[in-house]
């Protein structure tokens, strides 16, 4: 798929609000990244991004990558250090499966919601709101 068909689909404000709601219930970050470019894996790609991103740098070590590459059809999820020691890979995987139908069927925005919901449940599960919370990471959609 072209990037450009799937960004036009994409519902920027909605995701940008969901991404809003996630962070209020934690001292976690959520970033979604759209990369106009073809690769045979994202996880890889995703990880560099992550790191150039600057999302290994938040304070807690909490931060969570949604990586979608259209033109390869892929997509990757990527959490640091301290998110990723309590859930591990089984949730990351879990999650993927989630977002596969909603991707197939079309339901692009669905399908980042839905990965942002439940990274925003497992962000405030183990990462309460700071007391002086401080958004560290933007909450727009990052694309190259």
């Amino acid at each position: 798929m072209k990037p450009r068909h799937f960004l036009s689909q994409l519902d920027h404000d909605q995701i940008t609000a969901a991404i809003a709601a996630a962070e209020k219930r934690t001292s976690g970050e959520i970033r979604v990244f759209v990369s106009r470019h073809r690769f045979p894996e994202a996880l890889p790609v995703a990880r560099k991004h992550f790191h150039a991103l600057g999302m290994s740098k938040t304070r807690h070590r909490n931060a969570i990558l949604i990586f979608v590459a259209p033109k390869s059809q892929t997509f990757a999820l990527v959490g640091d250090t301290a998110i990723h020691e309590k859930c591990g890979d089984t949730f990351w995987q879990a999650l993927r499966d989630e977002m596969i139908p909603h991707f197939k069927s079309g339901q692009f925005t669905a399908a980042i919601v839905h990965a942002i919901t439940k990274a925003g449940e497992l962000l405030a599960a183990h990462f309460p709101p700071d007391a002086e919370p401080k958004n560290e990471l933007p909450d727009t959609v990052e694309e190259d």
